[in-house]
């Protein structure tokens, strides 16, 4: 949860922090959740003694902001409206200049930041759960069509879809290396059975080692789990 002080806002309001504390417990008594917006917390003053203060989340520091008056208050509320006219744009690019802004502002514009920062990572956490997910319910029904989807974004992430047939041909090597077998042995023997039973030589070229992996389960299990590691390894799931 992204927070600031009550001392923060003392300070960059030019307010004691008690005075501001003493507006926030007035808040409190008039919203139903206050535990959202103000937080109970404590500090070390300079002589190492604990004292209160409040931690406020950006709605608490809003609703807080907007309640006080004066010249310093309208300033603010006056920069907070032109900020947000400008911050849409500003954020986007994650840019913001906050050198010249008053501490009001800066203060606003850091946790508007930081919000966008975990609202994105949010986001990527979703993707990468929801890819784990794709990886996960992989099996051997479809076995096929998933793995060589997944073949295809590991080439994506890894440069581009030249990539597919290294990415392939590392997925045979392993699958031969683990399940102590010869992928290609198996498939020049393929061909001279199939050439042996009259098939034409146009059938026998096109076939490929997913052929002969399809023909024994464990191999087509084998390599489903080695599709998966893969994934996991060059970060697609």
């Amino acid at each position: 949860m992204l927070v600031v002080s009550s001392r923060e806002v003392a300070e960059n309001f030019e307010k004691q922090n008690k005075h501001v504390m003493e507006a926030i417990r007035e808040l409190e008594t008039s919203v139903e959740n206050p535990t959202n917006l103000f937080i109970p917390s404590t500090y070390k003053d300079s002589y190492g003694r604990e004292q209160k203060e409040y931690l406020l989340t950006r709605d608490g520091f809003t609703l807080l902001a907007m309640g006080f008056t004066g010249k310093k208050a309208l300033d603010w509320k006056l920069r907070y409206i032109e900020a947000f006219n400008k911050m849409e744009e500003t954020i986007k690019n994650n840019q913001i200049i906050t050198n010249n802004l008053s501490p009001e502002l800066q203060v606003l514009i850091n946790l508007e930041l930081k919000q966008k920062e975990l609202e994105t990572a949010i986001s990527n956490n979703q993707k990468e759960i929801q890819n784990m997910r794709e990886v996960i319910k992989l099996d051997t029904t479809s076995w096929r069509k998933d793995t060589s989807e997944l073949i295809n974004k590991i080439a994506l992430k890894i440069g581009g879809f030249e990539h597919i047939k290294d990415v392939r041909e590392e997925s045979y090597k392993l699958l031969d290396d683990r399940m102590g077998v010869s992928l290609g042995i198996r498939l020049t023997n393929k061909r001279r059975r199939m050439a042996d039973e009259g098939v034409s030589k146009s059938k026998r070229d096109k076939l490929n080692y997913l052929d002969i992996i399809a023909e024994d389960k464990k191999l087509i299990e084998g390599y489903v789990a080695i599709i998966k590691e893969m994934a996991i390894k060059y970060g697609v799931a």
